[in-house]
């Protein structure tokens, strides 16, 4: 296993990742996927990070430094996009991507990490194996009103 930052070339196998985490309708595809992701890649202060098993990425993070005004103007990390491939899971990749993020976040002299994950996937206790607090903080999330999922 290597732990690497994506390249463009990534771009079909990241494109499985992620249609893992949410599903195929809500990534996007083709040109315009190609595109967005080669703007994510070039975005300063963004790096996705993977673990590669033969030469393909199986499990990824996306690192976001983000400038801040507060505690001395020191930045602050947000990871997304947290995913293993299901056959991939239980073998410390996720894990290994995570601590590389935090490895990256502190290198960058950030204050602090933040993530926000799901409630109903359970895994709460991998980021909190991890170090994660998930007590010390309440997250809330506003989403536009036409992309709000109905409640079941």
């Amino acid at each position: 296993m290597i732990l690497r930052q994506a390249t463009q070339s990534d771009y079909a196998r990241l494109h499985a990742l992620f249609s893992e985490l949410v599903g195929t309708i809500s990534v996007i595809d083709g040109p315009q996927g190609q595109a967005r992701f080669a703007e994510i890649l070039n975005h300063p202060g963004t790096e996705i990070i993977v673990a590669d098993v033969a030469g393909q990425p199986v499990s990824t993070a996306t690192l976001h430094v983000m400038p801040n005004m507060t505690f001395g103007g020191r930045p602050y990390a947000l990871i997304e996009n947290v995913v293993t491939l299901k056959a991939h899971q239980g073998r410390g990749l996720g894990q290994a991507v995570m601590r590389h993020a935090a490895d990256q976040a502190w290198a960058a002299n950030c204050y602090k990490i933040m993530l926000l994950t799901g409630t109903a996937l359970g895994a709460r206790g991998f980021y909190e194996k991890l170090g994660y607090d998930g007590d010390s903080k309440h997250a809330m999330i506003l989403r536009r009103a036409s992309q709000r999922q109905p409640l079941l």
